[in-house]
């Protein structure tokens, strides 16, 4: 399992883990049955509260994603919900949609946008983008 976050981001640390274990999970890149490190370890791997780690967990598993079996461990379930990749999905197109209409309000023309799709897909890595890398094109802020 990989997380990254980033400590600088507006973005809750919290939420951050939770939606990369939570793609992660739902995308087959964890297998169903696999055991996820403990709270401890994810903490200590990414150097914050093992509160926050815990409470990521228990929201997880209130989601169906994960299983928190004490004394043995955390693991992702073994059947997935359907319903739930799909209200992802759904999820993310919407959000799509909002970012493309932000571009819009800047002045970015599809064929920008296209470019910045295909830089955000050149930065992936197994299907998730490396979080906190920016091609040197645009960290400025302007495309490509």
């Amino acid at each position: 399992m990989f997380v990254r976050i980033e400590k600088g981001s507006s973005t809750p640390i919290s939420r951050q883990i939770a939606e990369q274990i939570r793609a992660q999970c739902l995308s087959g890149r964890i297998k169903p049955g696999t055991q996820i490190p403990s709270v401890r370890q994810l903490a200590r791997d990414l150097a914050v509260n093992q509160n926050t780690v815990l409470r990521v967990y228990e929201k997880l598993t209130a989601e169906k994603l994960l299983d928190m079996r004490h004394g043995e461990g955390t693991f992702v379930v073994d059947r997935l919900p359907r319903n739930e990749l799909k209200a992802l999905r759904i999820r993310f197109f919407d959000e799509l949609i909002q970012l493309v209409q932000q571009g819009g309000l800047l002045g970015l023309t599809a064929d920008d946008l296209h470019s910045l799709l295909d830089d955000a897909l050149t930065q992936t890595q197994d299907g998730f983008l490396s979080t906190g890398d920016v091609s040197p094109s645009h960290k400025s802020g302007e495309p490509a």
